[in-house]
């Protein structure tokens, strides 16, 4: 027995698959298989045909033939034993008897083939195994997968706790870098800026004390687009904190960048509530005046709320400095309600603008181990509608376009005050990763625990009165970008009161006693809703 050819016709005669199991040209096969669909007749019962040469082996299925073109000395009994194998195997290997089918497998049906009859000759296999053969599933390859997928899984787990104890490591150094006063002999000034600014009466001990400023320290992003912030340089260690310094540090440092140094700051404010520590006071008497502001902006522009309260504070270190009068003067700003302290006298301060007490014999509290803020001697407060009164003023425009979200953000500060330490917090919906910030005029960080994005300058002043910030992240709705929490702080008031004198009121013509005057303005709460 020899099968020349086995084929897949359709019914018209088209070939759709033929495999050749001896030498033949492609000319004489094609002359065989254009010839059968002529031989076969129709009501006939027989499913073979003979030629002078060869024979026609077939079996309909649906609507295609399968063929076996043998030649005439071949047994036909085991010709039709191969026939019913491959009837058996084709419906295996294809999911429709058709032309569109028997195409699409037809690689498949060829190895099928070949897996039955080798050389012309039928081999001894059955349907199962030719579907095994055709798999050529392996133990050993199904083992040395299994142990691939455990290398893999067993290297994704060390990967996870690798990155866990990095992410532990980081958040307990963040804990120990927090702020802070230094203790003596750290090596290191927390901030180049004061919030607070000192004026003195002379120029005696004390009268150029700068007030320190403690911020928590938290790693700000690097990749910085806008401008690099300064730095006070370090002091040697052991030498321990040494007051009065940081106004000939910052004068220094403005000399370099003057003559084009390039200073970078390390220690950078954080998102969290700044907090200012006082500085002991070192002079004899000292005054804090400090304004706190509360501010609610629209989206849309307008003012929701604009309220700032302020305090005037007294501080004495001497009992023997204790009984004097604080000269004051405003700045005649009709806005503002001032109001004394229930033992001060009030008709005093309204016609002479002079802070003392109802009992001109009884001194004033001393000693600065108690209250931190001092004895409070004076209260004000403002109330405006005014949009020109605040310092700073937020847009924020964000824009879908396609699977991206731009967000663009610009400020504009008045020309009132120099704001310091700003910080521009603007809520994020839930991210994967950081957003891609395009463009920014200062510093920013993403802080992915809390989903807020936090712009930083270090000081606004008529060199950058206005700047932005651009940044892209995946879709989102507007109204996650808000509300937009704003801190700073600032060295003058909307009050602008000044300690111009202090009144002793002990005999003896002993010259006033020194002072030292403090002024801040910081924000309680300011947002943009």
């Amino acid at each position: 027995m020899v099968v020349l050819a086995a084929s897949v016709l359709s019914k018209s005669g088209k070939v759709l698959v033929s495999r050749q199991f001896v030498d033949m040209t492609r000319i004489r096969i094609e002359g065989l298989l254009a010839a059968f669909p002529k031989l076969v007749g129709t009501g006939k019962q027989h499913t073979y045909v003979e030629t002078e040469n060869v024979r026609y082996v077939y079996q309909p299925i649906e609507a295609l033939y399968l063929l076996l073109v043998t030649n005439k000395q071949s047994n036909i009994l085991e010709d039709l034993e191969t026939l019913r194998l491959l009837s058996k195997l084709v419906p295996e290997y294809c999911y429709s008897l058709d032309e569109e089918g028997i195409c699409k497998t037809a690689f498949e049906l060829i190895f099928a083939f070949d897996e039955v009859i080798c050389l012309g000759h039928k081999e001894n296999v059955t349907v199962a195994q030719v579907k095994q053969y055709c798999e050529m599933e392996s133990h050993e390859e199904k083992l040395h997968k299994l142990v691939l997928q455990s290398k893999i899984n067993e290297t994704k787990d060390v990967m996870k706790r690798k990155a866990s104890e990095i992410d532990k490591s980081k958040i307990d150094k963040n804990k120990g870098d927090k702020g802070g006063f230094m203790s003596m002999g750290s090596g290191r000034i927390e901030s180049s800026f004061s919030d607070m600014s000192i004026s003195s009466s002379g120029s005696g001990f004390g009268s150029s004390s700068g007030l320190g400023l403690t911020a928590d320290v938290d790693s700000f992003s690097t990749k910085s687009k806008g401008r690099q912030l300064s730095s006070a340089t370090a002091p040697p260690k052991g030498l321990g904190m040494q007051l009065g310094k940081s106004q000939k540090t910052n004068q220094f440092l403005e000399s370099l960048k003057a003559e084009g140094e390039l200073i970078v700051e390390d220690v950078q404010p954080r998102a969290g509530q700044a907090r200012v520590a006082a500085a002991a006071p070192t002079d004899p008497i000292t005054l804090t005046a400090e304004e706190k502001l509360n501010v609610t902006l629209k989206r849309d522009g307008g003012i929701s709320n604009f309220d700032v309260q302020g305090t005037l504070s007294l501080q004495i270190l001497n009992q023997e400095d204790a009984l004097i009068q604080v000269q004051t003067e405003t700045g005649g700003n009709p806005g503002i309600l001032f109001k004394t302290h229930p033992n001060m006298n009030k008709e005093l301060f309204s016609n002479e603008n002079i802070l003392g007490l109802k009992d001109p014999n009884r001194p004033f509290p001393t000693g600065s181990a108690g209250d931190a803020a001092g004895v409070g001697l004076l209260k004000w407060r403002m109330q405006s509608a005014d949009e020109s009164m605040v310092p700073l003023t937020i847009n924020c425009w964000p824009s879908v376009s396609g699977n991206e979200t731009y967000v663009s953000i610009e400020y504009e500060a008045s020309a009132m005050f120099d704001l310091r330490n700003v910080v521009i917090s603007v809520p994020l919906p839930a991210l994967r990763e950081a957003p891609n910030v395009r463009q920014i005029d200062g510093e920013w960080r993403y802080d992915s625990r809390n989903s807020v994005l936090e712009w930083s300058i270090l000081l606004i002043d008529n060199s950058n009165r206005s700047g932005s910030m651009e940044f892209v992240v995946p879709p989102a709705d507007s109204s996650v970008f808000f509300p937009i929490s704003v801190r700073f702080s600032a060295t003058s008031t909307y009050s602008d009161l000044k300690v111009v004198n202090i009144i002793p009121l002990r005999g003896g013509g002993a010259p006033p006693p020194k002072f030292s005057q403090r002024t801040s303005l910081i924000t309680e709460n300011y947002q943009v809703v």
